[in-house]
């Protein structure tokens, strides 16, 4: 901890969407303590609203939103001690060719940390060599910490990056804490791309308020990642929201539809459902009664596959019968989601590991796997949508020096971005869906 005459170190968070603004300001958090992260939103489809900020909870010293060469250049001008990269794994190769760029030669340089916001359940190989050259890569579990050094060692790559740690937001007061009088809560988890058909999500929405009809003594809560209009970290092409609106004789009294932090739905909830969420681990991490459904089948696409032996699988009709699925303890444990134990002790390593390389007098130049030699086929396309070159130089055009803005520029400059984002995520949500259907006729 910093003493009263050192101030804190200065921590940088570059973000892509609301989740990974969470998971980075509260990795940093768990990392340096007593740190107060400058936040860096990576401009894009997914650049959260203030409202999505608001309920995520974590405050930042500043808050602005930037392009990836313009994150960049702030962190070769400014003084930071560590770069948390809390993005797709394309935005953070893109970012760490471009740092190893601006940094080449310097005396020193901040410690990079990089890593996953939740279950690693596709595009693992992908996803891994794309982090790759970050001083630290996190793995939120003993069993992602095999896996990801597995993928390394591989694929011939370095794997000392890779440290354990856990999900920096689980936490709370266990199941029954202070649990006052209220109605038995069930709360299902709803997800923004998983179902991905309409047809699948009206399923579920049915079933769920079967259940609320079934029980009509239980409040039946359906937890909301955005409301329409927003985009999360995957794209919503059938709200909840629109789905319940045309639902055959509408919701029930004791069903709501509702929004917010997680941890406070989970103060409230007896039983939580879900697809594949990672709100499951939140809520197993407090020993809340979990069910991961299988509806809809044990699938890859689903993610539901990653809770095969953790004794929480169930469907609908086992719920409504009165089931509620009891955790495999040694499952939980290998998924840093065990009951009991210290939750700060998770971070031990992952914070000394990070202590040690601030104390270096010098760290080595960053060194991602992918380079033009390596893969130059795919790299150079992921560096240009960034706006790098092959060796991440900024690309022409990209690099123009900032200018103080005036109230007019960008008040019309959010009003543009306003638009595009209004105009994608019609395309997404009305466009889209009606081409698919003529496409299959």
């Amino acid at each position: 901890m910093p003493t009263r005459t050192e101030s804190p170190p200065r921590v940088a968070v570059l973000a892509d969407s609301d989740t990974r603004w969470k998971w980075g300001a509260l990795t940093a958090h768990r990392l340096v303590p007593g740190a107060r992260p400058d936040g860096f939103l990576l401009r894009g489809r997914a650049t959260p609203t203030v409202r999505q900020l608001a309920e995520v909870g974590v405050e930042a010293a500043v808050l602005r939103e930037v392009t990836g060469v313009e994150f960049v250049r702030s962190m070769d001008r400014d003084r930071y001690e560590v770069i948390v990269l809390a993005c797709v794994g394309g935005a953070v190769q893109a970012v760490l060719h471009g740092l190893g760029h601006a940094w080449a030669g310097a005396a020193r340089r901040p410690v990079v940390v990089t890593g996953y916001v939740g279950v690693v359940y596709e595009k693992l190989a992908d996803g891994l060599l794309l982090r790759h050259g970050a001083d630290v890569v996190l793995a939120n579990s003993r069993a992602d910490a095999e896996r990801f050094r597995a993928v390394y060692a591989g694929a011939g790559a370095g794997a000392e990056s890779v440290t354990e740690c856990a999900l920096p937001f689980l936490g709370g007061d266990p199941y029954g804490t202070g649990r006052q009088v209220r109605p038995y809560t069930v709360v299902f988890a709803a997800q923004p791309s998983v179902p991905e058909s309409r047809a699948d999500r009206m399923y579920l929405l049915e079933r769920t308020v079967g259940h609320a009809r079934l029980h009509p003594d239980r409040e039946v809560l359906v937890k909301l990642r955005s409301k329409p209009g927003e985009h999360t970290t995957h794209i919503e092409e059938h709200p909840y929201q629109k789905l319940a609106a045309r639902l055959k004789g509408g919701l029930p009294p004791n069903v709501r539809l509702v929004y917010g932090h997680m941890g406070d739905v989970l103060d409230r909830t007896d039983l939580l459902v879900t697809v594949s969420s990672t709100a499951a681990l939140e809520s197993l991490h407090r020993a809340v009664p979990t069910a991961v459904l299988t509806d809809l089948g044990i699938r890859e696409p689903l993610g539901n596959h990653h809770f095969l032996g953790s004794g929480c699988l169930a469907s609908w009709d086992e719920l409504d019968a009165g089931l509620l699925p009891a955790p495999d303890p040694e499952w939980t444990a290998r998924q840093g989601v065990a009951v009991g134990v210290p939750y700060e002790q998770a971070f031990a390593t992952a914070r000394q590991r990070v202590a040690h390389l601030r104390a270096q007098p010098q760290l080595p130049p960053l060194a991602p796997y992918y380079t033009a030699r390596t893969a130059p086929g795919y790299l150079p396309g992921i560096l240009a949508r960034h706006g790098f070159d092959p060796r991440g130089r900024p690309l022409p055009g990209r690099a123009a020096p900032e200018r103080p803005e005036n109230a007019l520029r960008r008040v019309t400059r959010n009003a543009l971005r306003d638009a595009a984002r209004g105009a994608y995520r019609h395309g997404v949500q009305r466009v889209a869906p009606v081409i698919r259907r003529l496409g299959e006729l």
